[in-house]
């Protein structure tokens, strides 16, 4: 009988998958690491971590844009290890009414601003396990969104990057995605990153 690579975990294992609502409590978690002071804000709380049930919450759903149907999952034989969502920039504003409908109960009028546009595919977030770090695993995370958004049609894939997180603005320059421009976002200053598809993918 031929071996399951995925069940038998002492085997050598790696996939990059769609995730789906059981990586739930997982992903939520590693959207923390990557948001950082956003989650806080959304969790109106210094602590980012009270905000993992909120995002568990709207990853199990549907139509948001930190569902699972906008996420891809990293996953070897440690487990689920990275996560990568985004979704089209034009659908901003009907992917964050769920997020809005939420907040505003408890911080009325809060309104962030646009993080994306029309034409490009949104990287929102991207997070590792940090044991799992320097792996190369974010590499392939960022690929394989690349290759998802070529496969819908797009032509590039769009990111924000904060200022004060020139390791991250490393490795996107590295994975081929250029500066297009700055933009304050919640309260921090970010540069505007975009790879164009066609030349790579």
């Amino acid at each position: 009988m031929a071996k399951n690579n995925r069940m038998n975990r002492t085997e050598s294992y790696e996939t990059i998958r769609a995730a789906t609502p059981d990586d739930a409590p997982e992903v939520a978690a590693l959207m923390i690491l990557s948001m950082g002071h956003i989650a806080g804000i959304f969790a109106n709380s210094d602590r980012y971590e009270d905000a993992i049930p909120f995002f568990e919450t709207f990853f199990r759903d549907d139509n948001n844009q930190y569902s699972y149907a906008n996420t891809l999952v990293y996953e070897d034989e440690t487990g689920l290890a990275g996560s990568i969502t985004g979704y089209d920039g034009a659908r901003l504003h009907e992917l964050r009414e769920p997020i809005l409908n939420e907040l505003w109960k408890t911080q009325p009028g809060f309104s962030p601003g646009d993080e994306t546009e029309t034409g490009e595919y949104y990287l929102d977030c991207i997070s590792v396990k940090p044991d799992r770090q320097g792996k190369g695993i974010g590499k392939k995370l960022i690929s394989a969104f690349c290759g998802h958004a070529a496969a819908l049609g797009f032509e590039r894939v769009g990111l924000i990057v904060d200022q004060a997180n020139p390791d991250a603005r490393r490795l996107y320059a590295g994975q081929g995605f250029e500066w297009m421009g700055e933009r304050d976002f919640m309260g921090h200053r970010y540069d505007h990153l975009v790879k164009i598809l066609t030349k790579n993918v």
